[in-house]
């Protein structure tokens, strides 16, 4: 009896492999799925193939030109590469590019923060469709032509403005003017802030929709007023959204080139006003020096980038830090 039911038991099911388990996971049981995949992992490390190329370009070319420089390459506030010998730094292009985005985000995140905000919870929605569309209309204009718009149209009339700051703010010493051209600091923080608005606005107007509703109307029939109810429930679950937007605002903002070429005037100086003259920024000293550099200026302009490379990873690693603390944003948890 024991054999006979032995022999007539069903055979026992295989057990799927390991590597089987993991493509079932990840859904790459069909052939279309698995080749998908491959693409997808392939791109991403292309990505970082071209990534690591970079740094590896930039940090060679780097170590050519401080090989060469008399002088401390992160404290000098000289640049002059066809001195002999040759003397350059970095500390007046890491001044102006820090000032120039401290400028631009303290006047564009709280703008972008009230537009986010008008368009998810207090514009109608014939309003708010136009509005949008408007803003995402000035994401994709050129830099140049912000530029130039900047060089033309807000120069001239900045003078008013750095007239009465240096009335009644001047003693400060921040906002103390001594005339001329208002091609300053203050010129190209308001000028990045316009630039960078669109990213901020459209990325925090996507982070105040996912607001859960019940919450809002949680807090209204306990008889919140409307800002009450965007105090309590939208801008807390919103915050890492709208730090991780800032960050990536600040990204771009730290790299602008030709909009600040076309309006700063550097003297390659620190100065403690904002309306007068700045040293400039990385990126502008790049795009202003690099035509007429010799080959040992091209390299120590590719080391100030090498700079501005990581100044930017950090700022966007950052960024994406915040976002996986608060996995809503990013999905992770679908």
């Amino acid at each position: 009896m024991d054999i006979s039911t032995t022999s007539d038991a069903p055979p026992p099911i295989p057990q799927p492999t390991t590597a089987e388990q993991k493509r079932v996971s990840r859904g790459a049981t069909r052939p279309g799925d698995r080749i998908f995949l491959g693409l997808s992992r392939g791109s991403g490390i292309l990505l970082l193939v071209i990534m690591a190329a970079i740094a590896v370009f930039l940090t060679y070319r780097a170590c050519l030109a401080i090989s060469e420089d008399h002088g401390n390459f992160l404290t000098s506030f000289e640049w002059n590469t066809n001195l002999q010998p040759p003397s350059f730094g970095i500390a007046v292009l890491a001044f102006g590019t820090v000032v120039s985005s401290i400028i631009a985000m303290v006047i564009a995140v709280p703008i972008a923060v009230a537009i986010a905000l008008f368009l998810t919870h207090y514009a109608p929605r014939r309003l708010s469709g136009p509005i949008a569309y408007v803003i995402d209309l000035l994401a994709a204009v050129p830099s140049i032509v912000y530029g130039l718009w900047g060089a033309l149209i807000l120069v001239p009339h900045m003078q008013g403005l750095y007239g009465w700051l240096n009335d009644y703010l001047g003693w400060t010493g921040i906002f103390s003017w001594e005339g001329g051209a208002p091609r300053a600091m203050l010129t190209v923080g308001i000028l990045l802030a316009i630039m960078i608005l669109p990213i901020i606005t459209n990325v925090s107007r996507e982070v105040f929709r996912q607001v859960p509703r019940m919450h809002e109307e949680a807090a209204l029939a306990l008889g919140a007023t409307r800002w009450e109810v965007v105090r309590m429930s939208v801008l807390p679950f919103g915050r890492s959204g709208v730090i991780s937007a800032s960050m990536l605002g600040l990204g771009r903002a730290l790299g602008e080139t030709m909009a600040v070429a076309t309006v700063l005037s550097p003297d390659y100086d620190i100065h403690l006003s904002v309306l007068n003259p700045g040293g400039g920024t990385f990126a502008q000293n790049i795009a202003s020096k690099f035509g007429e550099a010799t080959l040992l200026g091209r390299d120590a302009l590719i080391a100030s980038g090498l700079v501005l490379f990581v100044i930017t990873l950090l700022v966007n690693g950052a960024a994406r830090a915040i976002i996986a603390r608060r996995k809503e944003y990013s999905g992770a948890n679908a």
